[in-house]
């Protein structure tokens, strides 16, 4: 990512190489789903992409990341980052025939990749995705990264960056990340978000086997790139997933 100061104003510029597929997700977010925000101010505007070149070009969106001040620990914060994701989430919903039966296979690719989970885990996490229906969900257009690293706070007002895992999925699916670190955190914060948002959409079953995708794929993840603090933070999710069912 480049920040450029240029004739037409500041800007960022993102490239991508040619397996990279955030470049592509990130042109759609903004070409089909970003314009409620983008009209309001709270994503940026989109000024050139290409997606054969693998390089988008948007205006710089002013603010400061919310990860890591006082903003990730305001309700205030969250309540907003709610009402924004109800406006993403509202625009659209479509039924995706074969969803469930993507999120069951990526989860069983997940386990077959090297990783440190504990074998009576990987067992039981399995035995309980073999149980997991297949076919056809609700999806809506999703963030896929939805948390404090990718928002940013300007003069109070919570705005929004980086959309390279943007996609059609469950709504639920732009909640477990808040959910693993800053709502068991700090409860108020569920609590602001879930008003901001109007509804929780977290259907217990589904919900729960969001959250055991999420986890093992931390896990798995973190172990591959070498972030021991994240992949602990994984195995502290499915310990706590699965000592609510022993």
């Amino acid at each position: 990512m480049l920040e450029l100061v240029s004739d037409q104003g500041h800007l960022i510029v993102k490239a991508g190489g040619a397996a990279d597929q955030h470049i592509a997700r990130e042109l759609r977010a903004h070409r089909e789903w970003l314009r409620p925000w983008v009209r309001t101010g709270h994503a940026p505007v989109l000024l050139f992409g290409d997606e054969a070149a693998q390089i988008l070009v948007t205006r710089y969106l002013p603010g400061t990341l919310v990860e890591g001040t006082d903003a990730q620990d305001d309700p205030e914060t969250f309540r907003q980052a709610g009402a924004m994701l109800a406006a993403l989430h509202g625009q659209l919903f479509v039924v995706d025939s074969e969803w469930n039966d993507r999120f069951r296979a990526r989860v069983g690719r997940h386990l077959a990749l090297p990783h440190r989970i504990d074998r009576e885990t990987v067992k039981r996490v399995r035995a309980e995705v073999s149980s997991w229906p297949g076919g056809s969900a609700v999806v809506v257009p999703t963030h896929g990264d939805w948390q404090p690293r990718n928002w940013l706070i300007d003069d109070g007002a919570v705005r929004a960056i980086d959309f390279g895992r943007a996609d059609l999925r469950p709504p639920t699916e732009d909640f477990v990340r808040l959910a693993r670190q800053d709502f068991v955190r700090d409860p108020e914060l569920e609590t602001a978000f879930i008003e901001g948002y109007g509804s929780d959409p977290r259907e217990p079953a589904a919900w729960r086997r969001a959250l055991v995708g999420e986890a093992v794929g931390t896990a798995v993840w973190a172990f591959g790139v070498g972030d021991d603090g994240f992949e602990d933070l994984g195995h502290q999710v499915l310990a706590g997933l699965y000592a609510e069912t022993t």
